[in-house]
């Protein structure tokens, strides 16, 4: 690999949204896969379905990482929420343990959401083109003030401040190795990897669909990313995201 291939990591202290910033480099440049920028705040961070992530200024990690996964049919696009998502896991899994991930690809420290993440993928005839995965990770916050429910940092879980740039490094090599695996045609050993890590991943817990409340354990996750819900009385549920809500403690 020639120096030009090489991802570029940029370093910004203030953009609108790191995922704009970076569809809007591609748009003017040809940008090295693995490419990242990090922002030490976001003025309009976007969560998914119209969102705001809350971060303080120069307190967490916000950042998108752009790849070309032109290979994958548009119908597996949920690999990259798989990557994603454990990345981060296996990240703070080096900090703290009780680390899993909350289908698709938000990520909590026990009941509470230590990171989420809006993944946008522009597709080249039936195959992916180029995937964004913007990310957002409480590293340092001490407080928040937004409406989000149950967020929690590493900085409330272990008393003390994490190095950012270190964390960002970390998380890019882990990023790198887990990617490998589905450049290798590796995707079954990161699926495996997914799934050991899911929040709930045994036992019934309650959750709430367009119907109400009901009570059910996880049976599974297609390659599609429909999540597959089993009720006491064996009945199986398919959904996709937004279609079901989990009914956190509390």
């Amino acid at each position: 690999m020639n120096e030009e291939n090489l991802p570029m990591l940029i370093h910004i202290s203030e953009t609108s949204s790191t995922n704009t910033y970076m569809h809007e480099l591609l748009e003017r440049e040809k940008v090295p896969e693995g490419s990242c920028v990090w922002a030490d705040f976001q003025t309009a961070g976007r969560g998914q379905i119209g969102n705001v992530w809350e971060s303080e200024a120069g307190k967490n990690l916000t950042f998108s990482i752009v790849i070309y996964p032109n290979f994958l049919p548009a119908n597996r696009q949920f690999l990259i929420s798989e990557l994603s998502a454990y990345s981060v896991k296996e990240l703070l899994d080096k900090y703290t343990s009780d680390i899993t991930v909350k289908w698709p690809n938000d990520v909590y420290w026990k009941d509470r959401k230590i990171c989420g993440m809006l993944i946008e993928n522009d597709l080249s005839g039936q195959n992916l083109y180029a995937s964004v995965s913007g990310i957002g990770i409480n590293l340092n916050q001490k407080e928040f003030f937004g409406g989000a429910p149950n967020p929690v940092s590493l900085w409330q879980i272990l008393g003390h401040e994490v190095d950012r740039e270190t964390c960002m490094q970390e998380f890019l090599d882990i990023f790198y190795a887990n990617y490998i695996l589905i450049l290798e045609g590796r995707e079954n050993e990161l699926h495996d990897k997914y799934m050991q890590s899911l929040y709930r991943k045994e036992g019934f817990y309650w959750y709430e669909d367009a119907n109400g409340r009901f009570e059910a354990a996880l049976q599974g996750i297609e390659p599609t990313g429909h999540l597959l819900l089993a009720l006491k009385d064996g009945t199986v549920r398919r959904y996709e995201f937004k279609e079901v809500k989990y009914i956190l403690p509390g």
